[in-house]
């Protein structure tokens, strides 16, 4: 005679995690209260000329310089704006230096990223003597290879063109390559033996596998050559002869006279300059410290 028998082992069911209400405390709550307290007026502080500035633009060229200071006008010009734009032709400039940073992101997404793989993955015979040469580049002022550049691009007839302004951009920058260079050695080499095993090249490698996970760095990159660009000033004036292939940092230098400054003009147009540079911060500002912070954790 057989029994059988079935044991039933109950399951344990985890227990249900228990959130709980923070609570806060008058202690806390007015520790938060002082610090946004602290926060917003620092804030003010900082905006306190970017609001001085527009105040200015709406202002007739007496009110400016007028005493005591009035914050905001009574009657404001905003016509200020359409006459600096109809003095000078800003919005031609304002594309002149769109072209740049397209030109220019273009460059460095083709250089930057071959010569950062080069030193990052690659072996080859001194490679650390190369890149402590690229990153000794770094320490040489900009201003002592003007004159010498200046010969080189004379010789070959790019003086009055884009040339000198964009071509630089497509042979690489130190910077952008000493980032991209430490943020690929923290990737780990395993993906690239994966890729090799299922018969990838050293260009496979690069472009389908390690440059998607560079898009913070890369992010990076372009809002860095969007700012420098778009401020570059001493370069334009020293390679650029015509007026209208002038970039905007030197458009709104000829409100400025030998004898006086429009300062109404200069602030409405400087206003409106800033205009785009304000909102690639908002749009941009989460891949920017995004951005660097992988940099400085992983590199």
């Amino acid at each position: 005679m057989s029994t059988n028998l079935t044991l039933s082992i109950p399951q344990v069911v985890p227990p249900a995690r228990i959130t709980r209400p923070r609570k806060y405390t008058a202690r806390k709550v007015l520790g938060y209260a002082l610090i946004y307290a602290l926060m917003i007026g620092i804030a003010i502080i900082f905006m306190i000329p970017l609001f001085w500035m527009f105040s200015t633009s709406l202002k007739t060229r007496g009110q400016v310089l007028a005493y005591p200071p009035e914050f905001f006008p009574a009657n404001p010009q905003w016509g200020n704006y359409g006459e600096a734009f109809a003095k000078y032709p800003l919005a031609q400039f304002m594309g002149n230096t769109l072209f740049l940073i397209v030109v220019n992101s273009i460059g460095y997404l083709l250089s930057v990223p071959i010569i950062a793989y080069g030193f990052a993955r690659l072996r080859f015979p001194g490679k650390s003597v190369f890149f402590v040469l690229m990153l000794s580049t770094l320490m040489i002022p900009g201003q002592i290879k003007l004159i010498p550049l200046y010969q080189l691009y004379s010789g070959l007839g790019m003086i009055n063109t884009y040339w000198p302004l964009t071509l630089p951009s497509f042979f690489g920058e130190a910077f952008f390559i000493f980032l991209m260079v430490q943020y690929m050695r923290s990737i780990p080499r395993d993906l690239d033996e994966a890729a090799r095993i299922d018969g990838a090249g050293t260009w496979t490698i690069l472009y389908r596998v390690i440059l998607p996970l560079c898009r913070p760095i890369l992010a990076v990159m372009l809002v860095f050559t969007f700012l420098w660009t778009w401020n570059e000033f001493l370069q334009p004036i020293i390679y650029i002869n015509d007026f209208y292939k002038y970039p905007i940092s030197v458009g709104l230098s000829f409100f400025r006279g030998r004898y006086g400054v429009e300062w109404n003009l200069l602030m409405s147009a400087t206003l409106v300059s800033i205009t785009p540079v304000l909102a690639l911060y908002f749009v941009a500002q989460r891949h920017l410290i995004g951005g660097l912070a992988a940099v400085g954790l992983k590199g």
